[in-house]
C-alpha cells in the first residue's frame, strides 16, 4: 500500500504549477507600511534578495519579509546595521532624509565591483589583488 503511495505522480504537473505561480512571491493582503516600502525599494536598489540582506544582517529571511511587508519594530541595533548593508543611512531608512536617485551610479563601478570581489573566496580575493597591484604598479612606471 505504501509503495503505491509513494510512486504515484503530482495531480499538477511542475511546469503548469511554476506557470501559474506570482513571479514576486506570495503577494501581499495589506499594502506595506512606508518604512517596509522604503526597506524593499533600497534593497532592491542595492541588487540584494531578501535572502542576501538577511544574511549580511545576521537574521532570517523572514524577518526581513516581516520588516517589508507589515509595520513592526526594528532593534537600534539592527536598524543601524539595515541601513549600514543598503548603502544608506538611518534617516533615510527611516523616511526622514529622501534617498538618492540611485546610489549605486553614485559608488562607482570599480567600487561595486570591489565590492563584488570581497565576497569571494579568499585565494580568488587574492588573485585580483596579485592582478591590481601590477596593473597599478605597471601604469605608475610608464606614466
Amino acid at each position: 500500500m505504501t509503495d503505491s503511495l509513494v510512486s504515484r505522480q503530482p495531480v499538477f504537473p511542475e511546469c503548469l504549477y511554476d506557470a501559474l505561480m506570482h513571479p514576486g512571491g506570495r503577494p501581499a493582503k495589506h499594502p506595506r507600511s512606508n518604512f517596509g516600502a522604503r526597506i524593499a525599494h533600497l534593497r532592491e536598489q542595492a541588487g540584494l534578495s531578501q535572502i542576501d540582506l538577511a544574511q549580511k544582517l545576521g537574521v532570517s529571511q523572514q524577518a526581513v519579509a516581516l520588516w517589508e511587508r507589515k509595520a513592526s519594530t526594528v532593534r537600534s541595533d539592527t536598524l543601524s546595521k539595515l541601513a549600514q548593508a543598503l548603502n544608506v543611512t538611518s534617516d533615510v531608512l527611516l523616511g526622514v532624509i529622501p534617498p538618492k536617485s540611485n546610489p549605486s551610479t553614485a559608488k562607482g563601478r570599480l567600487a561595486l565591483l570591489f565590492d563584488k570581489a570581497s565576497r569571494l573566496p579568499r585565494r580568488q580575493q587574492e588573485k585580483i589583488v596579485e592582478f591590481v597591484e601590477a596593473f597599478v604598479d605597471r601604469q605608475a612606471i610608464t606614466h
